[in-house]
């Protein structure tokens, strides 16, 4: 699947350390797909990282966009018992 970057995100996956390898396996495999509560444009996709310890990586993208856009990326705590 073709995507990109927003700054935002290159800055986060880059700050957090988070392997380029590990979003893109959410991108195009979530466990969990969820509609943005404020911006019906954007997207929530979730899954667990089993190379990572189970830990869950949120991917915030725009897909009404060609390609799509990832707005952010980051582990989410909240979510490692609910997947």
């Amino acid at each position: 699947m073709k995507y990109q970057l927003t700054k935002h995100a290159q800055h986060v996956l880059q700050e957090r350390e988070i392997p380029i390898e590990f979003m893109e396996s959410v991108l195009q495999n979530p466990q969990l797909s969820i509609p943005d509560e404020n911006d019906p444009e954007l997207e929530h996709l979730l899954a667990k990282i089993p190379k990572f310890g189970g830990r869950v990586l949120r991917i915030i993208v725009n897909k009404k966009v060609d390609p799509v856009r990832i707005v952010t990326v980051y582990y989410d705590r909240k979510m490692r018992d609910k997947l």
